[in-house]
């Protein structure tokens, strides 16, 4: 049989971390938390993040940063976190039981902004890392959920990452984009979360890309058709994710600058109060990252800070027709194909 030259470079590449990987990771996530917080200070220009360093008695612990009652955010929170223990909690065993028996580590950063304005999109990171023995996967992506459609907003946000994804492989941002429009779902409303972004977990550099629980949908489907492309290496992966890590600012900075200043009034706000009660229905039943912080008992302030500090509900609302606000659940609340939106002419 004749081999590939990809495929007899593939096979040589090695599928396990390099010797201080965790180290690495960990550098990384902690210069991502920096370099966040300083621009975003810069931009807000009124208040400063303030720091909680916290140690898990299991083992590890974090830096919790959290900016309240600044100019352009109401709320945001940052945060860097690095456990590690010999109980694998039951997330990580339904998902991947190879890794039993197996001490873990697990480090990360993740971020929930929250601004005051309506008109400036509500948004969130999270980039991780993790090891058990023989099994180890990168995860994370970043999502923008706004109040009101603007759909150049939307689509800067998509290309941006996009252009990172492409950088690396032709089809992550294919897979991953879908999987984020299917992961940020709430099944309970039968409506996306937001206009998406990425998502990708348990990637490890083999198989198919797509490596999620809905092999019937759209994520699964494109993946499938695609095949197994050629094995990534460890190092492949983190440039990768660094890559995408470091892509947040220039895709949400441009939208924040450009609509926190847009007068807005009462009935702006209280779309915005109300539509962030999504944000909490959704962090508390679904999101992984909560259930994981809470099972290997992290630091409950430091999980719950994506919770945003204002926030209503209404029994039964539904937007006036011909609305900024029933455009944004009949168009921006559905999976589109953001990084090829035009303007009309």
């Amino acid at each position: 049989m004749t081999v590939s030259p990809i495929d007899a470079i593939s096979s040589q590449k090695s599928s396990q971390p390099s010797a201080n990987s965790k180290a690495r990771v960990k550098e990384f996530m902690q210069q991502l938390q920096d370099e966040i917080c300083t621009a975003l200070e810069q931009l807000d220009a009124g208040n400063t993040f303030q720091e909680d360093s916290w140690e898990r008695e299991e083992g590890g612990g974090g830096r919790s940063r959290v900016l309240r009652e600044g100019n352009v955010f109401e709320q945001g929170g940052v945060n860097f976190s690095e456990v590690w223990g010999e109980q694998l909690p039951p997330s990580i065993l339904k998902q991947r039981p190879e890794a039993d028996g197996h001490g873990f580590f697990a480090t990360g950063t993740s971020m929930v902004l929250h601004p005051r304005n309506p008109y400036v999109p509500t948004v969130h990171l999270n980039y991780r890392y993790f090891e058990a023995g023989p099994v180890w996967w990168f995860g994370g992506g970043a999502d923008l959920t706004p109040y009101y459609p603007f759909a150049e907003d939307a689509a800067h946000f998509h290309r941006t990452f996009k252009g990172a994804c492409d950088r690396h492989n032709p089809h992550y941002y294919k897979v991953f984009k879908r999987w984020c429009d299917e992961y940020f779902y709430l099944k309970h409303r039968q409506e996306m979360r937001g206009v998406g972004g990425l998502f990708f977990d348990y990637q490890d550099g083999r198989g198919e890309l797509y490596r999620g629980p809905h092999v019937d949908k759209s994520a699964a489907a494109y993946s499938k058709e695609l095949g197994v492309p050629p094995k990534r290496s460890w190092e492949e992966l983190f440039a990768f994710v660094t890559d995408c890590g470091r892509s947040f600012l220039p895709a949400y900075l441009p939208i924040a600058q450009k609509r926190h200043q847009t007068e807005y009034r009462d009935r702006e706000r209280n779309f915005q109060l109300y539509r962030r009660g999504r944000y909490v229905e959704f962090n508390l039943v679904y999101d992984r990252g909560t259930i994981f912080g809470l099972q290997t008992n992290g630091r409950t302030e430091s999980i719950l800070m994506s919770l945003p500090p204002l926030v209503r509900w209404e029994y039964g609302y539904q937007p006036q027709p011909n609305t900024p606000e029933a455009e944004l659940y009949e168009v921006f609340l559905k999976p589109q194909d953001w990084a090829n939106w035009q303007p009309s002419a």
